[in-house]
Formats: structure tokens, sequence, C-alpha cells
């Protein structure tokens, strides 16, 4: 299987051949920023399973943060596309999807003690404060 998406301008491309595993919902206030005020979709793969495969990602990392995350996007336009965040794990943004019928709604809400009266949390998943277990 392989799974294509990029960003806004069409400057970075990547490929996905991984297996798709966690589906996510997070709501924490770092996303609500790189969101411009919602939620994030986002979804997992393995490291291994992801290649950029046209351009190249800028990396941003808090170094105000006890443990932050590195939120790579496309330095021409800003599209945010991955996150890392667990070591062997690449966080795909759902939006940056070619075909995102590919994507088929979260697994899982997270971080819902950000989530704002406006946000909302799909109906039958699993809901966290922060992170699961």
């Amino acid at each position: 299987m392989s799974i294509e998406g990029g960003c806004y301008c069409k400057q970075v491309r990547y490929e996905i051949t991984g297996e798709i595993g966690m589906k996510i919902q997070c709501f924490c206030r770092e996303c609500q920023y790189v969101t411009g005020g919602d939620s994030l979709l986002t979804f997992a793969v393995p490291e291994d399973g992801f290649a950029i495969t046209q351009g190249a990602l800028k990396d941003f990392r808090r170094d105000d943060l006890e443990s932050p995350v590195t939120r790579q996007f496309c330095p021409n336009c800003g599209t945010h596309i991955t996150s890392i965040a667990m070591p062997g794990m690449v966080l795909i943004k759902a939006g940056t999807l070619d075909d995102r019928s590919n994507f088929d709604g979260p697994g899982m809400a997270i971080y819902t003690c950000d989530a704002q009266p406006y946000h909302a949390v799909p109906e039958g998943i699993p809901t966290f404060e922060k992170l699961p277990g």
C-alpha cells in the first residue's frame, strides 16, 4: 500500500508505505496553535514506512517545555506535515493526505483537558484528559 501527501504549495511531498497505526484527535494547547484554534487530526506510521519524496521539512522544537514535540513543516508555505513525539514513529497531519479518505476519523481524543466549549469530540471514541496509560 502506498499513500501520498504533501504541503499546500506542493514543494514538499511524502509517501507512506507503512501501516497506519493510532489515529488521534489532539486538543493540547500546542496543537491549537498549529491549527489556528481547533484540534489536530493526526495518525502514526512507523518511521521506516514514511519518506519525503520531494523537498525538505523544517524542524521546530520549543526549548521551554519539558518534553517538546518536534514539529516539521514546509519552509515555503508553512504547512505542518509531521510531528516527532515518540521514538520510531512519525505523526502525520491528516489534512496533508492527497486522498483524505485514507483517514476515516480518530480512534481516540487526547488532551481533552485543553478542549474548549466550541471543540467537538466525536462520540464513541475513548477520550483522555492527557495521554492514555
